[in-house]
């Protein structure tokens, strides 16, 4: 069987160019649908997926239509090649049933993997570059220095004084109070409060 697939990202995009050229080119069924090609799930390439049996060919016009990621269109055609599934994309000349198109597949193949090893190469020169200059990775702490110095001073000075209405009202701000001063929430204000050690039984 010969698999057609056509794709546009937006639904006010036509696919009659796509459908007139895998038609042209013999495709037995054509699946189409409207999805960005950033997307791994995708309706109708998962129908097409489950159709597909060796010796069975698939048929896009543009290598951008199967996939945007270089390392997606990859993995995919790697499967069809697993699978005993031919693969041809009409504009970019290729097609895996003929030693020229293997060619070209294992070409693309070999520069997705270049540009894998350097997205990495690149990230952990960043990571290297940061914990030079003294920063670590992750979120970002939510207490600077200066607010930690001011919180530990409110929870320190907190004592007892008398209320009116309770009797004895434990320190001079709530903590709704010391949160909006500090200018944090009150998860972080409970979480730092713990940290410190200040209050054993706030």
């Amino acid at each position: 069987m010969k698999f057609g697939y056509a794709r546009v990202s937006t639904q006010d995009q036509s696919l009659d160019v796509q459908i007139e050229k895998l038609t042209a080119a013999g495709c037995d069924e054509i699946l189409q649908e409207k999805i960005s090609g950033a997307k791994e799930e995708r309706k109708e390439l998962n129908r097409l997926l489950d159709k597909l049996r060796p010796g069975d060919t698939v048929y896009v016009v543009r290598l951008d239509r199967l996939g945007r990621r270089m390392m997606q269109l990859v993995k995919l055609i790697n499967s069809f090649k697993t699978n005993c599934i031919n693969f041809v994309s009409l504009e970019n000349n290729i097609d895996t049933s003929t030693p020229m198109g293997m060619l070209m597949f294992n070409m693309m193949a070999a520069f997705a993997e270049m540009e894998r090893e350097l997205i990495k190469e690149r990230t952990l020169a960043g990571v290297a570059s940061a914990a030079l200059r003294g920063r670590r990775g992750g979120r970002p702490p939510s207490l600077t220095k200066e607010k930690k110095e001011l919180l530990r001073s409110l929870v320190e000075d907190r004592g007892s004084y008398p209320s009116a209405n309770t009797g004895m009202k434990r320190g001079l701000f709530s903590v709704p109070e010391i949160c909006k001063m500090v200018g944090i929430t009150q998860s972080v204000y409970y979480r730092s409060v713990q940290e410190l050690d200040s209050l054993k039984d706030h």
